[in-house]
């Protein structure tokens, strides 16, 4: 009997997942460490790369793989537009632009949209299940790190339509595993959510400049000295 796709996917990015909780930006945040431009600049190449996704996914919401893991309840655009009008102003879209590595990463989303649009669930997997699993970590850790008021620059976090996260993704898992794909497409897909995990630590790396331009390389050496298997890949798990 062939492995399910969420089963695929979940055991063939393990490795993955851990090293980009290993990445230097990841860690210090993990960590309590996170300085707010360096923060805002890795909001601003989400907001390129979700909007890219979620515009994809609209377009192929009929598609008979694509319509699986459809789930507008998901959608992180408005949440990250409302981060990017309280860290940068009311004219946010006229300061944010991408990274190098944003850049790729949203050409690499319309890319596979246009050529191969089943590798859509990798894109939408390795961020909507993470977000979710480790969103609320992630939320505290930014509010004591940058002393945010409650609602203050972490909607990115917030998924009001979704109160139950781990039935959600219990729901999103069944649904995405009705998909008709065989098992060469799962290889497929398995292989492209690792490339999206590369393009993510690619933003992250990217980020580590600012971040010890702010904290100093000796703390940034002290906070990363050691790999750690992250609180949310145990999150993802769930």
């Amino acid at each position: 009997m062939s492995s399910t796709l969420s089963t695929e996917l979940r055991e063939g990015t393990k490795k993955a997942h851990t090293m980009a909780e290993n990445m230097g930006f990841v860690r210090c945040f993990l960590r309590g460490v996170v300085e707010k431009n360096s923060y805002r600049k890795l909001v601003a190449n989400f907001y390129f790369a979700y909007a890219a996704m979620e515009e994809e996914l609209e377009r192929h919401k009929h598609h008979p793989v694509v319509s699986k893991i459809y789930f507008p309840e998901l959608h992180r655009k408005a949440s990250l537009e409302s981060d990017l009008a309280y860290y940068y102003g009311p004219n946010w879209q006229e300061q944010i632009s991408m990274t190098p590595g944003g850049r790729a990463y949203r050409d690499r989303i319309h890319e596979v949209a246009n050529t191969q649009p089943e590798l859509l669930v990798s894109h939408s997997y390795t961020r909507y299940i993470g977000d979710l699993s480790g969103g609320q970590i992630l939320k505290g850790i930014a509010q004591r790190a940058m002393n945010l008021a409650d609602g203050e620059g972490t909607a990115f976090y917030e998924f009001p339509e979704i109160p139950d996260e781990k039935g959600f993704k219990a729901k999103y898992r069944e649904s995405m595993d009705a998909a008709p794909v065989d098992d060469a497409m799962i290889a497929q897909i398995v292989e492209e959510a690792n490339a999206a995990f590369g393009m993510n630590m690619e933003m992250f790396k990217e980020l580590e400049g600012n971040l010890i331009k702010a904290i100093g390389q000796m703390l940034f050496n002290t906070l990363t000295s050691r790999r750690r298997r992250g609180s949310t890949e145990l999150a993802t798990a769930e």
